[in-house]
């Protein structure tokens, strides 16, 4: 099995992923457990005014503090107490959601969450407008009490004035159609649903805001009963709320519906209205649409699910990697021992080829969940597009009819397969939905010279490998197509999709050097254009060197894992490279063992074990007091090594004998 492929470089993976984050409209900050800055971008700087030198990988949080102070932007006070305040506050690295409005009128919203080191990230989302609104909303109303207040006021005096002389008639009902047409002008324009309810449960008034998010005509809501106007999957939601603002109480509700094919939500508050002796004569409705507020919390769970998703994956590629080093290791011995015996290589080779099959499978889900590096290699395109039809006509219904026009002659890009192919079912799965009753998904692949065209798919000149995927189904309109590829916006209902997908695509498609465009009318289909670096595959190596010139043999190598099975078939791959081998099944034991046989040479030594010293402190521990003793590191998953200890010697689980000779020979060129 060849060793795993070197990460890639990490100034570009920084620089690409400083790029994603300055496309956030909320700023960002990092700080890690000692209140450093780790990462940042653009909308923080812009929305708290901070110079860009001031923000660098490793600046003090006391810095940021420290400026603002000095500005005045905590207001009048002993300057170092409001920095140390401040700093001691950030030290506790506990959860707070606060507002601060800054000199400049602009609030903001700060939401800070600690992280599994001590850091903590904090999200800054400028709330200005939504607080304007709000306080605008709040006057207006207090407007239209105020205008009810005294149109109550001229209704009564119009009654005396009726008694009076007949005379007034003419001039207070002109007057009260003025005072309505202002009313109705005021209600229109404000961004709020308002409607009146009588006790019958029928519509005696609504605005225009009101008609519209049903769908309704202007005046077509007045005089119609609220099951008619709202339609009864939203009646069912809001019915128990209308019975208790007709028995006198003031409610607040969400509910949800549909309109124009995309589920919207909005909150509603019912004002009971009631008569001088009790009677309740009908209730105010005051609506608002939340529709972006809950997209923005449903992205945060999604994001929640994420990381949740990472965490369990890595310890799955942990346990599973060190299952699959055991049968791999067994089955390889096997091979070894009974090279010329057909019979049992017959079960054996194709258990190998499963068993290298989970190792791929676990590589794909450590990738998905971002626990594992991109690693770039000369992908056969045509191979690979071949091999994926199959699982996508696994996951499309017979109704979609799937077609191929691959280039014929080999030809490759230089890419992540894994991610590839993670994108590419992305593709196919977005045009499934987009086919609801059936339709074609046709997929096509071949090389292209970018000239003036490259500027469409933002690349460079140069050779690429063109890939297109391409449905007949419902298509997106211009509005629709411009944010297809935004973190989180989807047109999918809730629950059905994240956001992520396109996002995640074309952030792949980027960090590989490549480009995506999107070709999509309404009714006309949509095409998915991706192009990616073309390279030419490295000839086949030559054939590895036998054991015996890989390795150094006779020393004595301290073996140190905590899983019995792993620790057996490393411990017999040691003894036929001729290696003497002890065995420790955790840190604290290799350790003791150390200090008491000065004969070991070599420490083999698992990354992930329990108790207070892992393979990482230990190789620490044995560098610092032992420097002429040599380490080589096993890991069942991708878990990076702090940058001291970058140098050594990893293997990643699962290995065969060849691989462990290669990593004690390096082990032996790095230290001899």
């Amino acid at each position: 099995m060849s060793s795993a492929t070197p990460p890639s470089d990490p100034p570009q993976r920084y620089e690409m992923l400083q790029a994603g984050l300055d496309l956030l409209d909320q700023g960002i900050t990092v700080f890690d457990a000692e209140l450093r800055l780790v990462a940042w971008n653009q909308t923080f700087l812009r929305l708290l005014d901070f110079p860009e030198e001031l923000a660098v990988v490793g600046a003090p949080f006391e810095r940021f503090i420290r400026f603002n102070a000095e500005r005045g932007e905590y207001g009048p006070g002993d300057v170092e107490a409001q920095i140390a305040e401040r700093v001691e506050a950030a030290a506790n690295f506990t959860p707070h959601v606060r507002e601060r409005q800054r000199p400049n009128g602009r609030v903001l919203l700060l939401r800070g969450e600690p992280l599994a080191n001590r850091g903590f990230v904090t999200l800054y989302t400028d709330i200005t407008e939504q607080r304007y609104i709000e306080n605008l909303t709040e006057h207006q109303n207090i407007q239209l009490e105020e205008r009810v207040r005294r149109r109550t006021a001229q209704l009564k005096n119009a009654n005396a004035n009726l008694r009076r002389a007949s005379e007034e008639n003419a001039r207070i009902a002109a007057a009260l159609g003025r005072s309505e047409e202002r009313l109705r002008l005021i209600n229109d324009t404000v961004p709020i649903l308002i409607g009146y309810v009588d006790s019958n449960e029928v519509y005696q008034y609504a605005n225009k805001g009101y008609s519209d998010w049903y769908g309704h005509p202007e005046d077509g809501v007045t005089g119609r009963a609220v099951l008619d106007v709202i339609g009864p999957h939203v009646y069912g939601q809001v019915r128990e709320s209308v019975r208790k603002a007709l028995g006198g109480q003031q409610v607040t509700y969400e509910y949800q519906m549909e309109r124009a094919g995309q589920t919207v939500f909005a909150r509603s508050t019912l004002v009971p209205e009631t008569a001088p002796d009790g009677r309740t004569l009908g209730f105010f409705v005051f609506s608002h649409d939340i529709t972006e507020q809950k997209r923005m919390q449903s992205a945060l769970v999604q994001a929640q699910k994420m990381e949740a998703i990472g965490q369990l994956t890595g310890g799955l590629a942990h346990d599973f990697n060190n299952l699959l080093t055991v049968v791999i290791g067994n089955l390889a011995a096997l091979q070894d021992h009974r090279p010329g015996d057909a019979e049992v290589n017959e079960f054996v080779a194709p258990a190998l080829q499963s068993a290298r099959r989970g190792v791929q499978l676990i590589k794909r889900l450590l990738t998905f969940s971002r626990q594992q590096p991109l690693a770039p290699e000369a992908v056969d395109i045509d191979r690979l597009i071949s091999g994926l039809s199959k699982l996508v006509r696994r996951s499309l219904p017979e109704n979609i009819a799937i077609s191929t026009d691959l280039a014929g002659a080999s030809i490759h890009a230089l890419v992540d397969p894994a991610q590839l192919e993670s994108a590419l079912l992305n593709f196919a799965l977005n045009a499934r939905d987009a086919m609801p009753d059936g339709g074609r998904l046709h997929i096509a692949a071949r090389g292209i010279e970018l000239g003036a065209g490259a500027a469409s798919f933002d690349v460079a000149p140069g050779e690429y490998v063109l890939i297109e995927v391409a449905d007949n189904g419902s298509g997106m309109d211009a509005e629709t197509l411009r944010r297809a590829c935004e973190p989180f916006f989807t047109t999918k209902r809730f629950g059905l999709g994240s956001g992520l997908g396109l996002a995640m695509a074309y952030g792949f498609a980027r960090q590989s050097g490549g480009g995506i465009s999107i070709q999509s009318q309404p009714g006309q289909g949509t095409t998915v254009l991706m192009v990616l670096p073309r390279t030419i595959p490295e000839a086949d190596a030559a054939p590895d060197a036998d054991d015996a010139a890989l390795t150094h043999g006779g020393e004595l190598v301290l073996l140190v894992e905590d899983d019995a099975n792993v620790r057996r078939v490393v411990r017999q791959q040691l003894i036929d490279l001729g290696y003497p081998v002890i065995e420790a099944e955790n840190g604290d034991q290799a350790l003791e063992m150390i200090e008491q046989i000065p004969d070991i040479a070599l420490v083999v030594s698992d990354v992930l074990m329990p108790g207070a010293i892992n393979g990482h402190r230990l190789a620490e521990i044995v560098l610092d007091q032992h420097p002429a003793m040599r380490m080589v590191l096993m890991s069942g998953y991708s878990d990076e090594a702090p940058a001291h200890l970058a140098s050594l010697p990893l293997l990643s689980k699962p290995f065969i004998r060849q691989d462990l000779a290669r990593a004690l020979q390096r082990a032996h060129r790095d230290n001899p």
